[in-house]
C-alpha cells in the first residue's frame, strides 16, 4: 500500500523528506513467547514531535540511520508520539511503541531484540496510516473520546503518553537501584531491619535532587516525584527565565527551586545549584541534551557521595574521573524505556491533567511543504514552544473540546 508521509534516509541534503512511501506489514511479536503478528491498519489523527526525532534527522545526515531502517528499505517513516484511528474496531488508540523477541522490553538482552514504531526497524505515525501490531494498539477510555471524534484537548494530552511513560519508568528505577543502593546505610544509621531499612531508602531517596534540563521530561518526572514523595526537595535547571510560563507551569505541577542557568562560568552555576539544594544532590537526573550535565555532576562536585546519576538525555558523552567515581561510591545508570503497563497508566493519567495547555500545533500544509525547515526553524528553534504537534486528520478531531 502507498500513502503520503514523512520519512528519514541517509542524505547530506535530504535526510527527512516528504512523499508517498510504502508500507511494510512484516508480523511482529509484542514479548517473548507470543506468537507473531500482522499489523492491521491504523489511521494517524494527531502526532507530536520528539527531540529524538530531530537527532534522527541529524543522523540521516550523517548516513547513519541504516541499522534504524525497517527490513528490505532504505528509509524510515518517523514519529512515536500521538493518536489513532482503528477503522477495523472503531476505536482510537494509542501505540505501544516499543516491541519484540524479548521477555521485558525495558531489559531486553543480547540473546533478544526489539523495535520501536517510529524509531528503529519498523514505521511510525508521520503518515496517513500505517500498519500497526493488534495487541499494541492501547485502549483510550471511551469516556475521553466523544464517538468518532476525540476532544483536541485530549489529543493534545496524549501526544505525551510515550515520554510520561519512560518517566513512570524513570521514577521506578531510581526506585529500584536508589533503594538497593542505599540500604545498608539506612540499616546501620537507625539501627534496624532490612524490611525498614528498604523502606527509609526509598523514602529519603529525592532529598536533595537535582533535574537538569527543563523540558517536558524534566516537568514529568519533577511531577511524579513530587506525587508519590511531597517532601522530595527539587531544584530544576535551564535556561528559561525565572518569569517564563515554563517555568512557572513546572513549578507549579512539581513545587520546587529553579535556577537559571545564565551564570558566565560553569562553577558559578555549581554553586548556585549547591545553595539551592543547601549541600550536594543525592539524585542528579540529566534531561537537557547537553554534556554540561556531567560536568556539573562530577567535574564540579555537584553529586554528593553515594549519589545516583540518571542520565535520560540522548547524544551527550558521560564522563567522570575513576578516582572520585570510585571513592565517592556513584552510581550512574541510563534507561530509556517503558513496558505496556506503564504506557497504560500515563495514558490515564495524562487524560486528567491539564498538558494540553503547553502543546501548540503546526498546520499540517506548512509541515509537509518543507520538513527539514520546520524541524530546524520553528519546531527546535530557540524560543520554540514546549511542545509542537500536528493535526493529521482533522475529520476525527473535535476542535472545539
Amino acid at each position: 500500500m502507498i500513502v503520503k508521509g514523512t520519512y528519514f534516509q541517509n542524505s547530506i541534503d535530504k535526510p527527512l523528506m516528504y512523499g508517498e512511501v510504502e508500507l511494510m506489514n512484516p508480523k511482529r511479536k509484542r514479548l517473548r513467547q507470543e506468537e507473531a503478528k500482522e499489523g492491521i491498519l491504523a489511521e494517524t489523527v494527531m502526532a507530536g514531535f520528539c527531540g529524538t526525532d530531530y537527532e534522527l534527522m541529524k543522523m540521516g545526515k550523517r548516513g547513519q540511520l541504516g541499522s534504524k531502517f525497517p527490513k528490505g528499505t532504505n528509509r524510515l517513516i518517523n514519529g512515536h508520539e500521538g493518536v489513532v484511528w482503528v477503522p477495523s474496531q472503531n476505536r482510537f488508540a494509542i501505540v505501544l511503541i516499543r516491541g519484540g523477541d524479548s521477555y521485558d522490553p525495558t531489559r531486553f538482552t543480547d540473546d533478544e531484540n526489539y523495535f520501536e514504531y517510529g524509531c528503529d526497524g519498523a514505521d511510525g505515525l508521520f503518515a496517513d496510516m500505517n500498519y500497526y501490531h493488534p495487541d499494541m494498539l492501547l485502549m483510550i477510555p471511551e469516556k475521553y473520546t466523544n464517538g468518532g471524534k476525540i476532544p483536541l484537548s485530549i489529543a493534545k494530552r496524549l501526544v505525551f503518553a510515550d515520554p510520561y511513560a519512560c518517566m513512570l519508568f524513570q521514577l521506578e528505577r531510581m526506585e529500584d537501584l536508589g533503594e538497593a543502593h542505599m540500604f545498608r546505610v539506612e540499616m546501620a544509621k537507625n539501627k534496624c531491619d532490612e524490611v525498614t531499612a528498604r523502606r527509609l531508602a526509598r523514602e529519603n531517596l529525592f532529598n536533595k535532587t537535582v533535574i537538569f534540563g527543563l523540558g517536558t521530561t524534566g516537568m514529568f518526572i519533577g511531577e511524579l516525584i513530587k506525587k508519590k514523595y511531597p517532601n522530595a526537595n527539587i531544584v530544576f535547571v535551564g535556561r528559561s527565565d525565572q518569569t517564563s510560563h515554563k517555568v512557572h507551569f513546572a513549578l507549579q505541577k512539581a513545587p520546587g527551586k529553579y535556577v537559571q542557568n545564565a551564570f558566565s562560568t560553569e562553577e558559578e552555576l555549581a554553586q548556585a545549584i549547591r545553595e539551592h539544594l543547601e549541600g550536594n544532590a543525592g539524585v542528579f537526573i540529566g534531561v537537557s541534551g547537553s554534556e554540561l550535565e556531567h560536568r556539573i555532576a562530577f567535574e564540579h562536585g555537584v553529586l554528593g557521595c553515594n549519589g545516583i546519576y540518571n542520565s535520560f538525555s540522548l547524544g551527550p558523552k558521560v564522563a567522570f574521573d575513576s578516582m572520585s567515581f570510585g571513592f565517592k561510591n556513584h552510581l550512574i545508570f541510563g534507561s530509556i524505556n517503558f513496558r505496556q503497563d506503564h504506557m497504560e497508566k500515563a495514558i490515564q493519567l495524562l487524560c486528567e491533567s491539564s498538558y494540553d495547555e503547553i502543546v501548540e500545533l503546526m498546520d499540517k500544509d506548512e509541515f509537509i511543504k518543507d520538513p527539514m525547515d520546520a524541524y530546524i526553524n520553528k519546531i527546535y528553534s530557540k524560543g520554540a514552544p514546549l511542545k509542537t504537534a500536528v493535526i493529521w486528520n482533522e475529520k476525527y478531531v473535535e476542535m472545539g473540546a
